[in-house]
């Protein structure tokens, strides 16, 4: 299997979609930056994330809906533009309400994109699914390990630079799309708006997505909140992230699928969510910004692997559409996205800076008890395969 040998069309949805896994992490290294420049509190700033997986979660629920009535192209180029639009927007906002509100529109033009690049590129690739996978994982893991170095580099000239350059990396790529993919086939079947919402009546599906929230919770606690804790120039920080993302990239793209192999779904959740609480203890017991280094980097490798297993799981536990399933079930794991940011930056500014890490181990122990409480609606795991086609995710 040579994933190398692709038509343009490939690489040009590949790279759009580097960019825009990208603007995930970009803003982590500029956030004390953020804060600075428009005089506001590290949890208004967090609001940043919360604005976009509020939006992005809420999209979720109408992605299928749209693309199975414009077709995948027009999906495609549609969240580009918004995100084109409302990245540059950004750039340009004087308060941290302008901020967070043009964040939300990036939010639903990053939703419209990731939820149909992947299909997208199954349906170009040559090499068979198999080889489109591998394609999308990598490059998620590089847009995830290269936003934190991203936005380092150009927030170190001026915060707003990271905003302007997504803006412009994402203008190429709707430009490439637009010229090189050629324009797919509406489904024949359309998505109704409420299809997501009753797949999550399965026992497994919304078991799944239910153990993601609480994850996704502590997930975002190490992305949104370190920044502010460890005291360190965009550089500093986008270099901790940059280790950090090369470790999420690794563990989901080699070590998840192996795991999975070896030890079945259910028992790696339950591994790599205990091993992501005793990291994220770990940050609150450090003494020192070493410490508190290590333990951020190494949180990356229970993080990727999460991301891979969980979303292989939703899409294998039930028998709702593939669409469908990842629509219900990135709808709920999102809203751990946006709750987590501003909850544990208020903690930590007025209680504690390690209250933060503490609450999200306990999130890890709530997921853990949520798979062993309902472990009976999963045991289609034990019988399933890695399937075709997963959604996209972080």
């Amino acid at each position: 299997m040579n994933i190398l040998r692709q038509p343009k069309a490939v690489w040009a949805t590949a790279f759009a979609a580097v960019v825009a896994f990208m603007g995930i992490g970009l803003v982590d290294p500029i956030l004390p930056s953020i804060a600075q420049g428009l005089n506001a509190s590290p949890s208004q700033v967090s609001l940043l994330f919360t604005s976009y997986f509020l939006v992005t979660a809420v999209a979720m629920l109408i992605t299928g809906w749209v693309s199975s009535r414009i077709g995948g192209k027009r999906t495609l180029l549609l969240g580009l533009a918004l995100v084109v639009v409302f990245a540059a927007l950004a750039g340009t906002s004087d308060s941290v309400a302008a901020l967070v509100g043009f964040r939300a529109g990036w939010g639903l033009g990053n939703a419209l994109f990731v939820a149909t690049a992947l299909a997208v590129i199954v349906g170009a690739a040559s090499g068979g699914a198999e080889a489109a996978i591998v394609l999308y994982e990598a490059a998620l893991g590089l847009g995830i390990s290269a936003g934190p170095l991203a936005g380092a580099l150009l927030g170190d000239w001026n915060w707003r630079f990271p905003f302007f350059g997504t803006a412009t990396l994402m203008a190429v790529g709707f430009v490439c799309l637009a010229t090189l993919l050629h324009r797919t086939p509406e489904p024949g079947v359309r998505t109704r708006l409420a299809d997501p919402l009753r797949a999550l009546a399965h026992g497994g599906l919304s078991t799944t997505a239910f153990t993601a929230l609480f994850y996704n919770f502590a997930f975002f606690t190490v992305l949104a909140f370190t920044p502010f804790i460890l005291g360190m120039s965009a550089y500093g920080i986008g270099a901790v992230f940059f280790g950090w993302g090369v470790c999420v990239a690794l563990a989901s793209v080699f070590g998840a699928p192996y795991l999975r192999r070896r030890f079945g779904a259910v028992r790696v959740l339950w591994a790599s969510l205990a091993l992501l609480g005793v990291f994220q203890v770990g940050i609150a017991l450090s003494g020192n910004v070493a410490g508190i280094v290590v333990f951020t980097v190494l949180c990356g490798i229970p993080i990727g692997v999460n991301n891979t297993v969980f979303t292989e799981a939703a899409m294998a536990v039930s028998d709702a559409p593939r669409p469908v399933a990842s629509a219900g079930y990135n709808f709920v794991r999102w809203m751990g996205g946006a709750l987590a940011p501003f909850i544990a930056t208020k903690l930590g500014e007025e209680i504690s800076p390690d209250l933060p890490y503490y609450l999200g181990a306990l999130c890890c122990l709530a997921g853990i008890g949520v798979l062993a409480l309902r472990r009976h609606h999963l045991t289609a795991l034990a019988r399933v395969d890695v399937p075709e086609v997963a959604p996209a995710r972080v």
